[in-house]
């Protein structure tokens, strides 16, 4: 499934931008960067259920957002990219 993790984490403090490495690291394991605190992420439910464990480990519910999307399949033909960065597919062959 595709999903997409969005979040906006509280920078004011040294330990809020700590959580805020920490959860984009553990997105960076599991999927995409496509905008600064976005994610696409092509994971099995197993996989779903352990990034968003994760993540809910790292926030702090009192001072950060955490969002979490699942994209309608099949994903082509429901998202509209525009713009200079495009999704990179890695189960399809990568031309050089």
């Amino acid at each position: 499934m595709w999903i997409i993790v969005a979040y906006d984490v509280s920078t004011d403090t040294k330990s809020g931008r700590r959580r805020l490495r920490r959860v984009a690291q553990a997105c960076k394991n599991y999927g995409q960067r496509v905008q600064k605190s976005v994610f696409e992420c092509q994971v099995d439910e197993m996989k779903y259920e352990a990034l968003r464990k994760k993540l809910l480990e790292e926030i702090n519910k009192e001072e950060d957002n955490l969002r979490l999307y699942r994209l309608t399949e099949p994903r082509d033909e429901h998202v509209e990219e525009y713009g200079m960065a495009r999704t990179i597919f890695f189960d399809e062959p990568l031309i050089i």
